[in-house]
């Protein structure tokens, strides 16, 4: 069963979030992030990419880089932009992108559910950028960034959620993204109660995002042995069927030799393959594939998916087995340079400018994977293949910090 407990949270104060909060450190690049705290000295920017701080070009795992990020972190604490709650709480967190809404509860998760797979993985992590977290936490005695995770949505939950949320939030505010970020406290004793109970009747939670976070904080949980609150990690734990999933786009370097018509005539004995097509598949196992100015749609023959394996059966995997590694020749898209992968939210229009300009020869544009194929595939201990998944929108950094 799951087992959640609120925290005392170092937020921001209400008026300062929209100024405090900042998209992943992960989802931008050091000049990026440069460019987007550039006048601005509340930005949690300065404490998740503190490279940005120091001479451009600095390696961003240098010591001075860590060192930074707790000097900047400590001043906006001292300043009393960021404040810890009096209290343990948990918080409901809303986020709201277009058309689309997703509220998830923000709670301390258990580094020992993690351990005993109550916290379901889908997703390998790479020592190189779990270092780089345990060394953040760690410098900083303080998880930044949040974990996403995703539950089987149930319905007294989800009531619970809605009569919280029909009061006025205490923090809100529109990022220049477009997307809105709200929140709720929740610190009564009889409803952290009934929340804690809820999750207790939950078997299992899985990570949708942010495999590296909970991977190091777990191991700072195993080498403090378990001393302060290092045995929990900051999550927000969202229902199942409130979570946007975008397509992760894939572009090629090249035709591994062939022409434009002999690729499309070897991609015919996979697909079934319709010209002009569409840029957006509708439906799973379809395909949109640019190639020389235009779309073609391509359905995978019945005989490639035809199979029960969660993992085996994604179009992922597919393309992967029958057409990226015997016709591009690309082994193992995690370490090859012929391939590139695009997150949804840039649109199939930075696909065709990609090719357009000449900085790769086609790509392909994805149906999205679904959450209740992540679900099962973590449920059966699998691992699905690199870039399946682009969740959107982003948590924040910065809106809930969870000291260790």
């Amino acid at each position: 069963m799951a087992a959640i407990k609120p925290f005392p949270a170092l937020r921001p104060r209400p008026e300062l979030a929209a100024r405090v909060c900042e998209l992943p450190y992960d989802v931008m690049s050091s000049e990026e992030a440069r460019q987007i705290a550039a006048g601005n000295p509340l930005s949690f920017l300065h404490v998740s990419k503190p490279e940005i701080d120091l001479p451009p070009g600095t390696n961003p795992y240098d010591d001075r880089v860590y060192k930074k990020g707790r000097e900047n972190f400590s001043k906006l604490i001292a300043e009393g932009a960021l404040k810890t709650d009096p209290q343990p709480c948990f918080y409901l967190y809303r986020q709201t992108m277009g058309n689309h809404a997703q509220t998830g509860l923000v709670a301390a998760a258990s580094c020992e559910d993690y351990l005993k797979n109550v916290i379901k993985k889908h997703e390998l992590t790479r020592p190189d950028k779990e270092d780089d977290r345990v060394r953040h936490i760690e410098t900083l005695n303080s998880q930044t960034g949040p974990v996403f995770l995703v539950y089987p949505s149930t319905a007294s939950l989800n009531e619970f959620v809605s009569k919280k949320t029909a009061a006025a939030p205490e923090v809100d505010f529109t990022a220049a993204d477009g997307v809105r970020h709200t929140s709720w406290t929740i610190c009564a004793a009889d409803e952290i109660r009934f929340v804690e109970d809820q999750f207790a009747r939950i078997p299992a939670v899985y990570i949708a995002d942010g495999h590296h976070r909970s991977a190091a904080a777990v191991r700072i949980y195993q080498s403090r042995q378990g001393t302060g609150d290092s045995r929990h990690f900051l999550s927000v734990i969202f229902p199942h069927d409130q979570v946007q999933i975008l397509p992760y786009n894939r572009v090629l370097k090249d035709l591994n030799g062939l022409t434009p018509p002999q690729m499309l005539e070897k991609l015919d004995g996979v697909f079934v393959v319709r010209s002009p097509g569409v840029a957006t598949p509708a439906r799973k196992h379809e395909l949109g594939f640019y190639l020389a100015g235009q779309w073609h749609t391509l359905n995978f023959r019945p005989r490639f998916a035809a199979t029960t394996d969660p993992i085996e059966k994604l179009d992922v995997t597919l393309l992967q087995k029958y057409v990226l590694a015997p016709l591009f020749g690309i082994e193992d898209p995690r370490t090859s340079k012929r391939i590139q992968f695009v997150g949804g939210i840039r649109g199939t229009t930075e696909l065709e400018r990609m090719v357009q300009s000449g900085e790769c020869a086609c790509a392909f544009s994805m149906f999205p994977t679904s959450i209740g194929d992540l679900m099962a595939i973590a449920d059966v201990g699998g691992i699905m293949p690199p870039k399946s998944t682009w969740f959107e929108p982003k948590l924040r950094d910065g809106m809930f910090c969870h000291l260790i």
